[in-house]
């Protein structure tokens, strides 16, 4: 079947060089690239947990509290 679809340019010279190294057609990439994509189940994404240790703030700070923090995070700095 033939269908018309806007890739954009860079893909596109991309996916034909690529086809042209691997000896291959730009239809048979494509369509090796959409099987791909639609036999694999779909992944959820989760984020990495990036926590670090501690109990909250430091001493003498309230959460909340922005302006001591900028102002801590600024001592020294010129802010």
């Amino acid at each position: 079947m033939k269908t018309t679809v806007e890739i954009a340019d860079e893909l596109l010279k991309r996916a034909k060089q690529a086809a042209l190294d691997r000896e291959t057609t730009l239809r048979d990439l494509i369509e090796r690239g959409l099987r791909r994509e639609l036999d694999e189940p779909e992944r959820e994404f989760r984020l990495r947990d990036a926590s670090v240790g501690g109990a909250g703030t430091q001493p003498g700070i309230d959460e909340g509290d922005w302006r001591t923090i900028a102002e801590l995070a600024y001592e020294g700095r010129g802010g």
